[in-house]
């Protein structure tokens, strides 16, 4: 099985709106029709096979060997999809400050504004998990005022699903 992307897949990456996490985009970037399974999961991680079902289902993905399994044996699908709904979800293995960290990192560069430069030095230089965690919130606190607000938004979402737990609740208790 060699999945490859869709234009629906092409579009959700390119405008950054689609409601998938990192490691999905991550998946469907590496995508390209000449990686198989295997190495798919090398790259991605023992959850690859799940999140290609999912990104198949959800029409992210294509794949003849997909239609092909269909085809042949047509209760499988399913099967998959209730070991998938069984898993925790991606972000819950894959939760840490400095992946936090980073991906707001990459956020505030991209904003190509003067006060997103300041967040981005300050929330670099924080060396301690409460300086970091300040300048997260801060970085999201000025963030509406240089995007719109739903993206800004998304970004919250997304920075939450990264943020190990005890971070995230303490994230939200300061957000209120």
């Amino acid at each position: 099985m060699q999945p490859q992307k869709t234009d629906l897949a092409r579009t959700a990456l390119q405008a950054h709106r689609a409601p998938l996490d990192m490691r999905q985009r991550r998946l469907l970037i590496l995508c390209d029709g000449q990686r198989d399974l295997g190495q798919l999961g090398q790259l991605v991680g023992p959850e690859t096979p799940a999140m290609v079902i999912q990104l198949i289902q959800s029409g992210y993905l294509v794949s003849s060997a997909a239609a092909e399994v269909a085809v042949v044996a047509p209760a499988a699908p399913a099967a998959s999809v209730m070991q998938t709904a069984a898993l925790p979800p991606v972000t819950e293995r894959r939760r840490s400050l400095v992946a936090a960290r980073i991906y707001l990192l990459d956020i505030l560069e991209l904003q190509r504004h003067p006060q997103a430069a300041a967040l981005f030095h300050t929330l670099q230089q924080a060396r301690s998990d409460d300086a970091v965690m300040a300048a997260l919130h801060a970085a999201l606190e000025a963030l509406p005022g240089l995007t719109s607000t739903g993206y800004a938004e998304r970004v919250r979402q997304r920075l939450l699903e990264v943020l190990p737990t005890a971070h995230a609740e303490r994230f939200q208790i300061a957000a209120v």
